[in-house]
């Protein structure tokens, strides 16, 4: 389905990732999907007008929030279409299960909320860790576009498809592709010398390799620009540091070590607390 699904609560942060995804709905050619969560028994009948009234109550602040959001998305993406909607559950959970036919999911890093289900650090943190389509996490606005999109690559197949969602994103945003490929840095020892990596390859079979995951990506994509880089260090650390000239960080949900020491896994995760700019968490092909 050509429909990005957005996580609203009545945080800030929620309001930056709603402006996020609708500019990326409007290049996408898609649909905008704002979905609030509320706990189940705010939503649910009662006989009694008391408590039918408090929970009304209750959940009208994720309702409000789905309506300003819904202004704020048509206010920067007038032509796209933007449905909104409550429902009951626990909102990872929810965000997952709905999102499973969308082009993407998009939620905000924190949230805050009465009792309505409110998104929090972990929220976001479990949608990237569980759903079945690229997840984006929006920390708050960028102060200005760098017209450039970072992916991280170690070889993988899930690397693979991060390459293929961050060419796609890049190409409809007109940005640069930074694609980057971290190596662990020698480890040293008494004396100060260094040791490097057993089996590290060398520079040129980095280079190699890294040329090998974006294969056939330029045919694909030919006005795109791809810049390609090999650096040495901590792989959290060096994306992290790169995303600050990044409007988006695409990392894939599981990786693998080797030559690169690029586990995606673990990575992902701390880009999510770190990265200077969204972060989109690509899962692995389903089948």
């Amino acid at each position: 389905m050509n429909e990005i699904l957005v996580g609203v609560d009545e945080s800030e942060q929620s309001t930056a990732a709603v402006a996020w995804a609708a500019a990326e709905a409007e290049r996408a050619g898609a649909r905008l999907r704002l979905v609030n969560v509320a706990g189940a028994w705010l939503l649910a009948d009662s006989n009694d007008p008391r408590v039918r009234e408090a929970r009304t109550w209750l959940a009208q602040g994720g309702r409000d929030a789905l309506e300003r959001c819904a202004a704020h998305a048509r206010s920067v993406a007038r032509d796209v279409e933007v449905r909104v909607e409550q429902l009951p559950g626990q909102p990872a959970g929810v965000l997952v299960d709905e999102g499973r036919a969308a082009l993407m999911t998009v939620v905000g890093s924190h949230g805050a909320g009465r009792l309505t289900g409110a998104f929090l650090g972990s929220v976001a943190s479990q949608v990237a860790a569980h759903t079945t389509v690229p997840a984006v996490v929006v920390r708050e606005p960028g102060s200005f576009p760098y017209g450039e999109v970072l992916v991280g690559v170690d070889g993988s197949p899930t690397s693979a498809r991060a390459i293929d969602v961050a060419c796609a994103i890049a190409a409809r945003r007109g940005a640069r592709l930074r694609a980057l490929l971290v190596f662990d840095e020698p480890l040293p020892v008494g004396g100060g010398a260094l040791v490097p990596p057993v089996d590290e390859p060398d520079a040129a079979d980095r280079e190699r390799a890294l040329a090998e995951a974006l294969a056939g990506r330029q045919e694909h994509h030919p006005d795109l620009e791809i810049v390609q880089e090999v650096v040495a260090g901590r792989p959290a650390r060096v994306l992290a540091g790169a995303s600050a000239r990044a409007d988006l960080l695409v990392v894939g949900s599981r990786g693998r070590g080797g030559f690169t020491g690029l586990l995606l896994g673990s990575v992902g995760q701390a880009m999510l607390h770190r990265a200077h700019c969204p972060v989109a968490v690509v899962p692995p092909e389903r089948h």
